[in-house]
């Protein structure tokens, strides 16, 4: 794996667009946190196992993901990617998501994760029992980050 922080997430982002958990996990350090900034710190997830599984409470239900690339700049170990995701559910919805994420690099890889972007653009437009089946989701992964980010 390349150390160079602009790779690393590239490499990433390349796994998780393949929904490859196996391969998203090196990229993360055991002490990573990963935060979905409109849910807050509150809802934070640490460490690879935890944040895959946080990751795949919205992945799974997707018949369809897609990842497109945008731009990404890279200052020391700080690098912030601007992207769009497709999510496609078995109903038919669609829902195109900006993303401007965040992430801090150490000793090549992720210690820090943060996703910004507008849920209302994805509560408008997912199936209509997205948030009672958001709600009902496997919850194990949840770390308060407050005061850690």
């Amino acid at each position: 794996m390349s150390a160079d922080p602009a790779d690393i997430v590239r490499g990433l982002w390349a796994a998780l667009a393949r929904r490859d958990w196996d391969a998203v996990t090196p990229f993360l350090a055991d002490d990573c946190i990963y935060v979905d900034v409109p849910f807050g710190p509150t809802l934070a997830a640490r460490g690879p196992v935890d944040i895959v599984k946080r990751i795949k409470v919205g992945f799974e239900p997707l018949t369809a993901y897609a990842n497109h690339d945008g731009l990404l700049v890279s200052t020391g170990d700080d690098v912030i990617y601007e992207h769009s995701e497709t999510w496609e559910w078995p109903t038919g919805e669609v829902a195109v998501l900006p993303f401007v994420t965040v992430h801090r690099i150490r000793d090549g890889q992720i210690i820090l994760w943060k996703d910004y972007w507008d849920s209302a653009t994805l509560i408008q437009n997912a199936p209509p029992t997205w948030m009672s089946d958001l709600a009902s989701a496997d919850t194990s992964w949840v770390f308060d980050a407050t005061g850690h980010i």
